[in-house]
């Protein structure tokens, strides 16, 4: 079994909720991003997603484009984020994600990428600019190394909904709202309309994710699924904190803050 499979399995055992966060590698070293997330795990994460850095990253905000600038400065190729998981993954249990984009597959080679992530301890990948039905050109090769390929669905799938759905793998990453990854101060989405639709087709767990950022939205939205993804509250942390201590404690407060407020 997966480990994404078994860490909700274990949460529902429990019941509680995921809490899934993300950073990008590299930003700002690989070094950082290695005690980031080992950081993040002890406060309280269940699932972790590493963005690898894109120059294009077309689904995200300025927030986490900043991001993916500030780690291709160094630079960074996916050869180096492959050796920091695979170090990350002496220490750390949880599930590790990584939220990439098809270009970065395809000039890696779709076999060696998803031999050498199963090699270094990735569970899964989130491609945004990868359409569901164009996903089979890779999903066998993913499916021989027990990676799942993590399906996105909107309230704007409408008519696809229920094909994403029935052949979602590990969990599914059910979109907020329109527009790009950030912050956001309000939802327009009718949530119990969205989820007990999607709920027709399949019993996957469902996590949400695009705009989540405080305490208030994760015990504002708990109950329409069984996880809560935050990302760009938790880059814009990196962002504003100065010096690698810094940049681990408030990310830590931030992961224990929104613990807290899963579990309350």
């Amino acid at each position: 079994m997966n480990r994404i499979e078994e860490k909700f399995s274990e949460l529902k055992a429990n019941n509680k909720k995921a809490l899934i966060t993300f950073v990008t590698a590299g930003d700002t070293t690989l070094e950082v991003t290695k005690k980031l997330v080992r950081e993040m795990e002890i406060q309280g994460a269940d699932i972790i997603e590493l963005g690898i850095p894109y120059s294009d990253p077309i689904a995200e905000g300025p927030v986490i484009q900043a991001a993916n600038e500030r780690a291709l400065k160094n630079p960074i190729k996916i050869k180096d984020v492959m050796d920091t998981v695979k170090e990350i993954r002496t220490e750390v249990k949880v599930p590790l994600v990584y939220l990439l984009y098809f270009n970065c597959i395809f000039q890696y080679g779709p076999e060696k990428f998803f031999s050498h992530c199963s090699k270094c301890g990735i569970d899964g990948v989130i491609i945004p600019d990868l359409p569901f039905e164009e996903r089979g050109e890779i999903e066998d090769i993913a499916d021989k190394y027990s990676v799942h390929i993590i399906t996105l669905v909107s309230p704007t799938s409408k008519d696809r909904i229920e094909r994403i759905a029935r052949n979602a793998k590990g969990f599914l990453y059910c979109v907020s709202s329109l527009g790009v990854t950030g912050m956001r101060s309000e939802f327009n989405t009718d949530f119990d309309e969205f989820f007990s639709y999607i709920d027709r087709f399949t019993d996957i767990p469902k996590a949400l994710g695009f705009g989540i950022s405080t305490p208030e939205h994760v015990q504002k939205l708990r109950k329409y699924c069984d996880g809560l993804i935050v990302g760009s509250a938790i880059v814009r942390q990196v962002e504003k904190s100065t010096g690698e201590e810094e940049i681990i404690k408030n990310v830590g407060n931030l992961v224990r803050e929104l613990r807290y407020a899963l579990d309350d």
